[in-house]
């Protein structure tokens, strides 16, 4: 079933949510084929080249929303730091060592529920600006709930493409987030889609979500055109509601990528947060299992891991980064 689907898949066809789902359901036994055929997908529709990008925390703490997960919720008590937008200067040293470490993009994220606070959207527009002039990357942004005038504005700053994760299932995110709802997510969405942006949106793993409810969370990201999507897997942070949720096994979580694959063929699939406590050993088998990029550096509030790591990983693959010959043997 698995070649049978795969092959389908690459010949231009779609699976089906029913078909997903007996993929999901497969036994560990054949997690290593499946991870096989949906590297197979990845290279017939994305090629081999690793995409790499950054971001900066820009603002952090003291969101109001109440995300079970996030560590800069107010509703939890936390070690995460708290602070208002960083000056333009620190904003342009983080994009230029995102460049120097092998990112084509770098965003810049902040807390809270959107853009409103006062002066801080003309600032970050003005340091996007810069970031794509004097440094030569592509500029993201993720500022929270979006209005069209100011997606139009991130348009005209020269941002390319804007991320707001859906972070889990419609059916699931009743538990995660009740300050927010899965329709302001998919509004943002469109907001930002009808300025003209490209569309960066995904989730976390991990939230106590079953392995069907990933799958629906990747049809829905298909029915609403996303074409880059980031993978998290939960770091459980002290402090906040998700501070127990036990931890997803490796292959568990492998097995979900390759799902996405088989589901989104032709996206920009990566992996991002929590990478590095919840694959360990098995990271690179993200890449060798459907996945075509990375987040790099550290997270929101966690760090990652160093970049001449990541470097090397991608070189042991085969595989290169933009700008690179792909590796020969």
């Amino acid at each position: 079933m698995i070649i049978e689907l795969a092959n389908k898949v690459m010949a231009g066809g779609e699976i089906t949510r029913q078909e997903a789902l007996a993929l999901a359901a497969l036994p560990e036994s054949e997690t290593m084929l499946l991870l096989a055929m949906a590297d197979k997908i990845r290279q017939h529709f994305v090629g081999d080249t690793v995409d790499l990008c950054a971001i900066v925390s820009g603002r952090s703490g003291r969101c109001p929303e109440n995300c079970a997960f996030c560590a800069q919720s107010a509703y939890h008590k936390t070690d995460a730091p708290v602070y208002g937008l960083l000056p333009e200067e620190e904003l342009l040293a983080a994009a230029r060592q995102a460049k120097a470490q092998g990112a084509v993009r770098f965003s810049i994220v902040t807390s809270g529920r959107g853009v409103e606070r006062e002066g801080d959207f003309e600032r970050i527009l003005t340091a996007l600006h810069k970031m794509r002039e004097e440094c030569g990357l592509e500029v993201c942004a993720s500022l929270g709930i979006l209005t069209p005038d100011a997606a139009r504005a991130l348009k005209d700053a020269g941002v390319s493409r804007y991320h707001a994760n859906v972070e889990t299932s419609r059916s699931h995110f009743g538990k995660i987030c009740t300050t927010h709802t899965y329709e302001d997510k998919l509004s943002t969405i469109e907001a930002a889609r009808s300025a003209g942006l490209q569309i960066c949106s995904g989730g976390i793993l991990g939230l106590g979500e079953t392995i069907e409810q990933r799958v629906e969370m990747a049809f829905e990201l298909k029915a609403v055109g996303v074409t880059s999507v980031p993978l998290n897997i939960l770091n459980p942070i002290p402090g906040t509601k998700l501070a127990d949720n036990p931890p997803l096994a490796p292959l568990e979580i492998l097995k979900s990528f390759a799902l996405f694959r088989f589901v989104l063929p032709k996206a920009m699939i990566r992996t991002a947060g929590g990478r590095e406590k919840n694959l360990r050993d098995l990271q690179s088998l993200a890449l060798s299992g459907g996945l075509n990029g990375m987040l790099i550096g550290g997270y929101l509030t966690t760090g990652g891991r160093s970049e001449a790591d990541d470097r090397q990983m991608i070189a042991d693959l085969g595989r290169a980064m933009p700008g690179q010959e792909q590796v020969s043997w």
